[in-house]
């Protein structure tokens, strides 16, 4: 798709410094600098970049997980810049964006049945879901979109493969009913060929649901297939930016020439960044 109509995610010279660590006479670490995108209506923008990039610490201010130290990060018109303190209203954020990591089981409640993890949230999120029963019922209708039937509703997590474990954390996402869902690394623990089931999963929520995307990944492969935009991020800058399909046909830059350099293929052999850039 284009990127038209009206932005819901906007940042501008967005930044986040840390302090350095404690006992340390070093400086302050500079993780995102002056750091610009637009993320529009049933839209994926993948963020790009090596470890260390920055790429996770935009998902995370986004979220309200890391504070802005400047710049302007908004939402629907209204700016993430400052964390809130009131409950209603980091609930009210939490239904516009929500969060897939990386690695799900750790995020999931181990002592719940996956039916009554996905039942809480669609309780803290639906006002219509009045009772326990509702709530149950509306749980047991996500995990049947992504997948999970009948028989896996009253699992625990560590019954479950890496990739049911997955869906469940897409289930809880979903049953917020988000605009945004932010997916950090959301493939990168997954083998191959479950890389591509949660992809086509992802992809089909994304034509049902018109729900936008921020993916985080290394991985140009995966980016290439699920994305429409990209940003490609070096040590906290924007290096970068445009169609993706476009960038990695030709890509000009010499960072981005090196990363799809890194992807393997038939015939691939490691090249040193240093040659790219020469």
């Amino acid at each position: 798709m284009s990127a038209t109509g009206e932005a819901i995610i906007i940042a501008s010279n967005l930044r986040k410094v840390f302090p350095a660590p404690r006992g340390s006479k070093g400086e302050p670490i500079v993780a995102v600098d002056d750091v610009s995108f637009e993320l529009f209506e049933d839209e994926c923008l993948a963020i790009v970049g090596e470890s260390g990039s920055g790429k996770t610490t935009v998902a995370r201010m986004l979220v309200g997980l890391e504070t802005v130290t400047g710049g302007e990060l908004a939402v629907r018109g209204e700016s993430r810049a400052q964390s809130v303190r009131r409950l209603a209203d980091r609930r009210r954020w939490a239904r516009e964006v929500q969060y897939v990591f990386q690695d799900p089981y750790s995020s999931l409640n181990g002592r719940q049945r996956i039916v009554d993890i996905i039942g809480s949230s669609v309780a803290l999120h639906s006002p219509a879901a009045d009772s326990a029963r509702a709530a149950r019922a509306a749980a047991r209708d996500i995990l049947d979109s992504v997948g999970l039937g009948e028989r896996f509703w009253e699992k625990f997590p560590h019954q479950l493969s890496g990739g049911q474990r997955q869906r469940v954390a897409i289930a809880r996402a979903l049953a917020a009913n988000p605009g945004v869902i932010v997916l950090d690394e959301a493939v990168a623990a997954l083998d191959v060929s479950i890389q591509a089931q949660i992809l086509n999963l992802l992809s089909d929520i994304k034509a049902q649901r018109k729900v936008s995307y921020l993916f985080i990944s290394h991985d140009l492969a995966v980016v290439n297939q699920i994305s429409d935009r990209m940003i490609v991020m070096e040590q906290g800058k924007v290096v970068d930016a445009g169609v993706t399909s476009e960038i990695l046909a030709n890509p000009v830059q010499p960072y981005t020439r090196a990363l799809r350099a890194a992807v393997p293929r038939a015939g691939w052999k490691p090249v040193r960044r240093e040659r790219l850039a020469s």
